[in-house]
């Protein structure tokens, strides 16, 4: 039984310590237990690759043999001012990959599909082609049972992930015809962070829009920001519309990416080096995530859903057991 891992052992190795070896450290967020791990030993599943849903189930092993072997030599390209297009598209799919197999990625696109389960639900209930509850819920429809939670949609998140690694292609053209930002970081003692989710998100002047932080070592990271005037269908790996700059951040830059970083993390943060103020800042931005937000609009006769990712403070039950002070 493969053991997958979600995110490349070649990005995790980059962010090893020099006073460990072959080992960096690491943070699990729920009870800030420090650890130091190597890059084989974290961020990986069972089987993670293998989606049954899929015609051919280890489908995105084939696509990560065109991304990972090629990951250091891109990020060695982006840190040089070298950027071609062979480095757009592993850069790019690297992304595309973390955001459709990794854990966070599944669970919050599984609460989209399920707000968009319960949509439907409640349209078909409202027009009157749901069959009665049976009498022990008292005569309540469907969408009283949906609301008050005595019914759940519950999403298989391998479902999400199959419909990820069937786009996992199109998401890579697209990636690549946004707007790159590189964010260099000159600071050896406020090295950048990564995670077992390494694709931050980010609020822009527009509500419906998130730019993506994704840390690459820890001096260099890349910010970018979605064009949604970019077809999605004729995006392709020409990547006529990309375009970067490249960005020397201050301490106080660096620090809102690095916190950024925390709070995406879905379980895990990685750090090069231990300084003193490491724990303080990561215990004081552990005990949030990425939470899927969903928008319902009445429409005529239906309702038109939106869909958006935020920071949030993590759920009660999932919290680490120790109070923290944010």
């Amino acid at each position: 039984m493969p053991l997958d891992h979600y995110v490349c052992q070649v990005h995790l190795k980059k962010f090893y310590s020099p006073s460990l070896g072959n080992l960096m450290y690491a943070i699990r967020k729920r009870d800030l237990k420090v650890f130091t791990p190597n890059s084989e030993a974290v961020c990986r599943i069972d089987e993670g690759s293998t989606n049954a849903y899929l015609r051919e189930d280890r489908a995105v092993e084939e696509f990560l043999k065109t991304i990972e072997p090629k990951y250091s030599t891109a990020v060695e390209k982006l840190a040089s001012d070298r950027i071609d297009g062979e480095c757009i598209y592993t850069i790019a799919g690297f992304v595309a990959y973390v955001i459709s197999c990794s854990p966070a990625g599944m669970r919050i696109h599984s609460s989209a599909l399920q707000g968009a389960v319960e949509m439907e639900a409640t349209i078909l209930d409202s027009q009157g082609l749901i069959p009665s509850p049976p009498p022990e819920l008292s005569g309540m429809n469907l969408t009283e049972i949906l609301n008050k939670g005595i019914v759940k949609v519950d999403v298989d998140p391998k479902f999400p992930q199959a419909i990820g690694i069937a786009s996992i292609v199109k998401n890579t053209a697209m990636f690549g015809n946004f707007k790159w930002e590189i964010l260099r970081n000159d600071f050896e003692d406020s090295a950048y962070f990564t995670s077992d989710y390494p694709v931050a998100i980010e609020t822009t002047s527009d509500p419906s829009v998130r730019n993506r932080i994704i840390l690459l070592s820890p001096s260099l990271a890349i910010r970018i920001r979605p064009d949604r005037e970019i077809n999605r269908e004729r995006a392709n790996f020409n990547f006529t519309n990309f375009d970067c700059k490249n960005k020397r951040l201050g301490r106080r830059e660096i620090a809102q990416i690095n916190k950024l970083i925390v709070r995406c993390a879905e379980e895990l943060v990685f750090f090069r080096d231990n300084h003193p103020w490491v724990s303080g800042f990561l215990r004081k931005n552990s005990q949030f995530r990425i939470e899927p937000r969903t928008h319902k609009v009445p429409h005529g006769t239906g309702m038109v859903m939106f869909y958006s990712q935020d920071i949030a403070e993590t759920p009660n039950n999932e919290k680490c057991s120790e109070p923290i002070s944010v």
